[in-house]
């Protein structure tokens, strides 16, 4: 298997930046020939614009970490032909508005209540911009805006930022970030992790997958496709109040503490420690570096694992045990074959307990990477947030952070050691969709092949 070539990739496949601040600019392209310069000019990292971040190794972190995704009538408008458009993935050209109800985007997460424009056809790029400081932020985004104006390369649609929260979490109060899969020939996760190295064709393009002898067929030309990724960018509102209450009426139900129902929810305790590592507390004095050495069985990497197969540490339905169940029993034995690389931050201010209907939205920027929309992401939210019939024991629940539970008889299934499985009802929709688009990440080396496709320059074998 050949190496994978870090600096042809874009960074944030491989590696977690760590910053506190995200901008995302929607784009889309004015002048194709104005859009091929500032390509060339964020590959090479001219005094223009800031240069565009690989996974290459840095001796030191950046102040600022650029990468750029297009929608597939992205490629169009930059002059990609017929047959080009054709060799893409059918999900990606559908696009995320057409294929929302498949993720459960229904209801109030319908398109036809996303934030504009991001339902519209002429969304034509992401461009991603991750800062260690404010400052550094608006330094970079005032290069970049030069470019974004009618009748420049872009026309700035819409602009969305992130910040990290303090300790590290996100609005529910669980602190996040920890498991990041190994990708074989990437940097490593910065918390260690126990399972098996992903291959690299489960993230990028021209490599051997996560499935034997199965490679996923690259866009054409060659050029345009090796080392590329794509990414499900998504606005996650999150309904703090109504989370909260949930944990209190469920305290209540079961006469648990609030804190424990919390934990079972998620898989994990607040404070980010596994429920299958501390069933019983939050256990403070557990090392970071242990947060991900854990699996529900035992395990070649982990013979001493706790048998966990009936969930009564870790409930087979809880939110961390569904989008990534190690080796769990789930069927067609796929546990380690839909591992997604997770980026983002929080956007809108700390919640407030003592002030819960504060009238103020706060959610989730999510990035969502892999080498397949559908095997991945979508497959992800279809069948393990939003089904109940992929694992024993799940009896047609649905993921009780993220999946789609406003029906009225949703419940959450709590195994009990020696004693009937506790239903706990009252759950709603605690997360709704306020945009999405899917995008794929071109290579450093696709990038400038689109930069000489839209000048108009001869392409050439080489690029």
């Amino acid at each position: 298997m050949s190496s994978v070539v870090l600096d042809d990739v874009q960074g944030f496949i491989m590696r977690t930046y760590a910053m506190p601040a995200l901008r995302v600019f929607v784009l889309k392209v004015e002048r194709a020939a104005l859009v091929g310069r500032f390509l060339a000019a964020l590959v090479s990292g001219d005094s223009s614009v800031p240069k565009l971040t690989t996974a290459a190794p840095w001796a030191a972190k950046p102040d600022v970490c650029v990468n750029i995704g297009f929608t597939h009538a992205g490629l169009a408008a930059l002059g990609l032909d017929g047959d080009g458009l054709a060799s893409f993935p059918e999900e990606f050209a559908q696009g995320a508005a057409s294929r929302a109800a498949r993720v459960g985007d229904v209801g109030q997460s319908a398109p036809e209540f996303w934030k504009k424009p991001l339902a519209d056809a002429d969304v034509h790029a992401l461009l991603f911009v991750f800062a260690q400081t404010e400052a550094a932020l608006e330094a970079a985004s005032e290069r970049l805006r030069a470019q974004f104006a009618p009748g420049l390369a872009f026309s700035e649609l819409a602009v969305h930022d992130g910040r990290g929260l303090p300790g590290n979490v996100a609005h529910f109060g669980y602190r996040d970030g920890f498991s990041q899969p190994a990708i074989e020939g990437g940097p490593p996760p910065v918390v260690p992790d126990v399972l098996p190295p992903a291959p690299p064709g489960e993230f990028l393009l021209g490599y051997q997958s996560q499935y034997d002898s199965f490679t996923y067929p690259m866009p054409q030309p060659g050029a345009l496709g090796q080392n590329g990724s794509f990414v499900a960018f998504r606005i996650l509102e999150q309904d703090c109040a109504a989370f909260e209450r949930f944990l209190a009426d469920a305290s209540a139900q079961t006469g648990l503490d609030r804190e424990l129902i919390a934990a079972k929810l998620c898989g994990r305790w607040r404070n980010g420690v596994p429920l299958s590592l501390s069933p019983t507390t939050p256990n403070p004095d557990l090392p970071l570096e242990q947060f991900n050495a854990f699996d529900y069985a035992p395990t070649e990497q982990l013979p001493g694992a706790y048998d966990d197969r009936r969930g009564e540490r870790c409930p087979i339905g809880s939110h961390i045990r569904r989008m990534n169940p190690r080796h769990s029993t789930v069927a067609g034995n796929s546990g380690l074959k839909r591992r997604i690389v997770r980026r983002g931050l929080p956007y809108g201010p700390p919640f407030d307990p003592a002030n819960p209907d504060d009238g103020v939205e706060r959610g989730l920027l999510g990035l969502f990477i892999g080498v397949s929309l559908k095997d991945q992401f979508e497959f992800l939210m279809s069948d393990w947030a939003n089904k109940g019939t992929f694992a024993p024991g799940l009896r047609g629940t649905r993921d009780p952070v993220l999946g789609d539970n406003s029906p009225s008889d949703a419940k959450f299934l709590l195994p009990v050691a020696g004693a009937p499985t506790v239903e706990i009802t009252g759950l709603s929709r605690f997360v709704i969709c306020r945009g999405a688009a899917y995008c794929f990440l071109p290579s450093v080396t696709a990038l400038s092949y689109l930069s000489a496709l839209a000048e108009g320059q001869p392409l050439g074998a080489g690029v």
